[in-house]
């Protein structure tokens, strides 16, 4: 059997080479990327970059014209940056070109990108087909095989090694696609301008500071973000603490199910729920009940299915000054421990 899978993926490697090389030879230049205000030139001494992921390092020669993302949330980086992907991957909500209403400015007039649905899967084939001259997987789980055959395509940049996978920080996210597309200085100042916002409410809500925070979903029971995760990243920029022990229960993931005797971990001083229902399925919980986190009203149910919520899972460069305003009203709400008080 293993012979057999061994030979397919190589007959796979083989027609993706393939066709790689046909499109090469039967097209002429491809139409660059659009952008909102026409292509962003490179900046000076930008190029050639050489970028350090999981998998080795990446060299993009010169400014790419035709970037396909496959990370989950890199499109915001690139649109940030005034580069128009010719395809995203689709993962939270089903917005035209996976562009979230955050990043539709962006956008601009530019013609949607092409949406990819991974659902078994990278599509290798329809990637090959648009011709990238660059592709970002940043905000992934590729393996080394679908990294060496995507390399086969395009440059490739994968996930950072310093990092689980899922768990590339906004920051370094968008800095290094900076690098990528030739413009560094840029993105070094689209992360200061949000980290500004960051130190702008906790200098405002002092109350955050030290307080103990968590995010957690009721995927097949209790799921718990480690310290890794962007959307925990969320709580600590904003001056919370995590609770000690998480990143041992997540076991250096990006997040993981605890057991039901590990539920202290949800008692916090403010809690994160990311939900679908409202938090009925919570509130029908015994364990739940019985936590004073939920007893003191001291939780923000964020619902998964709207634009806040999805927000808040891309926690990107374009996300966050959208998401943040909306949600820390809501997080200091929730530390006042009163019940009455809506969160």
């Amino acid at each position: 059997m293993s012979g057999f899978l061994n030979g397919l993926r190589q007959r796979s490697a083989a027609c993706i080479a393939a066709l790689v090389l046909l499109l090469t030879a039967c097209s002429g230049s491809p139409g660059p990327a659009g952008s909102a205000n026409g292509p962003t030139a490179a900046e000076p001494g930008a190029f050639p970059a050489t970028i350090a992921h999981k998998y080795g390092t990446t060299t993009v020669t010169k400014p790419p014209q035709r970037v396909v993302a496959v990370g989950l949330s890199d499109q915001d980086a690139l649109l940030a940056l005034g580069v128009v992907p010719v395809a995203t991957t689709q993962w939270v909500g089903d917005y035209p070109g996976a562009v979230g209403p955050w990043a539709r400015d962006e956008l601009g007039s530019a013609p949607l990108p092409v949406v990819l649905r991974p659902e078994n899967g990278v599509q290798f084939e329809r990637i090959a087909a648009l011709r990238p001259d660059l592709i970002v997987a940043l905000y992934s789980g590729l393996t080394r095989q679908d990294y060496d055959t995507l390399s086969r395509i395009a440059p490739t940049i994968a996930q950072p090694a310093a990092f689980p996978d899922y768990g590339v920080p906004w920051q370094e996210q968008t800095t290094t696609i900076g690098r990528a597309v030739g413009r560094p200085a840029q993105a070094q100042r689209l992360v200061a301008d949000v980290e500004r916002r960051f130190a702008d409410l906790r200098g405002r809500h002092p109350e955050l500071a030290g307080a103990r925070g968590l995010v957690a979903t009721t995927y097949d029971g209790y799921f718990v973000y480690g310290p890794q995760d962007p959307r925990s990243r969320v709580l600590t920029g904003l001056g919370f603490t995590l609770p000690p022990g998480l990143d041992q229960a997540v076991g250096g993931r990006f997040g993981a199910n605890i057991s039901r005797e590990r539920a202290d971990l949800l008692d916090t001083d403010a809690i994160v729920w990311i939900v679908a229902d409202g938090g009925e399925q919570l509130r029908r919980d015994s364990v739940h009940s019985s936590l004073r986190v939920a007893r003191e009203g001291r939780e923000v149910f964020v619902d998964e299915t709207t634009d806040d919520g999805r927000a808040f899972s891309f926690a990107s460069v374009l996300s966050l000054p959208y998401l943040l305003d909306r949600l820390t009203p809501r997080l200091v709400a929730a530390l006042d421990g009163d019940p009455a008080t809506p969160a």
